[in-house]
């Protein structure tokens, strides 16, 4: 009499690379399912471990299209499989991660808005309109909250944000852009902004401070804008008497100050760039 098992085949895969905070295992997840796979996928300090079971061919299928069609911002470096007894999945499921082991997975760049959330952010129809923590898991930033591997939420400063319900329902369903997207957060669970006086009083909170922070700036004030990975000092490049002021207060009579530009196309009105340059220059990062 044949087990249930006796048909399967079972694999180990180890990826290596930039495979942390891409969506990477939402999206082994997605694909098993797709395939009818059992088994499941994990993080753990060097990248990204994978138990899939099931049909050869469909294992082989489910092999070439993790190297052929990884999400956008991951980058695989080697997968080594190894061939284990089958042991009968019921399912395949993300399990929670194994901290033990070296360290060694590729940390990634915080990443630029990506065209979906770009686009919910400017939709009043939609609830993080005009909220500038804004990200998925192809966007957002990684490297400067992470503070110890694996990346998952609680290694990082997000695990002060307890997600609200339907930010956690989004972060649980596998069919959404933001499953296990570790920043997840909306306007009423996450982050928010202030704009503080030069003794610290609070002048505004959430839009309106980010409104009176650009018209200080328009005014030919100097905005001290905290980011994620510390402060810039913004002044309005075309005042005068306002770069001078900051040239003054940093000591920089002549020392050249970095310039922000809405697009290459400004950028270039300015400036001789090479394609090597303007591919640095509009890549995510």
């Amino acid at each position: 009499m044949r087990t249930a098992t006796e048909h399967l085949t079972r694999w180990r895969l180890h990826v290596e690379g930039a495979v942390q905070g891409v969506g990477f295992r939402p999206f082994v997840y997605r694909l098993a399912h797709e395939l009818g796979l059992t088994g499941e996928v994990r993080n753990d300090p060097a990248g990204v471990t994978i138990e899939v079971e099931g049909d050869p061919e469909r294992l082989a299928c489910f092999r070439e299209r993790l190297k052929q069609q990884p999400p956008p911002a991951a980058r695989i470096r080697r997968i080594t499989c190894t061939e284990l007894p089958p042991c009968g999945y019921r399912t395949f499921t993300i399990a929670a991660s194994r901290p033990e082991g070296e360290r060694q997975v590729f940390l990634l760049p915080d990443l630029a808005t990506c065209p979906d959330c770009l686009r919910e952010l400017f939709d009043p129809n939609e609830r993080r309109y005009r909220y500038p923590f804004i990200n998925c898991t192809n966007c957002g930033p990684r490297f400067t909250i992470i503070e110890r591997l694996p990346y998952d939420r609680p290694n990082t400063t997000m695990r002060h944000f307890w997600m609200c319900a339907r930010c956690r329902a989004e972060y649980e369903d596998p069919l959404n852009r933001r499953f296990h997207a570790q920043p997840n957060a909306c306007p009423d669970c996450g982050p928010h902004l202030a704009l503080w006086d030069r003794k610290g009083n609070v002048l505004a909170e959430r839009d309106e401070a980010l409104r009176r922070a650009a018209e200080a700036i328009c005014e030919g004030r100097i905005v001290a804008v905290k980011g994620l990975g510390g402060f810039h000092l913004i002044v309005d490049a075309r005042n005068e008497a306002a770069v001078q002021a900051l040239r003054l207060r940093k000591g920089r009579e002549a020392k050249p100050f970095a310039l922000m530009y809405p697009s290459l196309a400004a950028v270039r009105a300015h400036a001789c760039v090479s394609e090597a340059e303007a591919a640095l220059l509009t890549s995510p990062a």
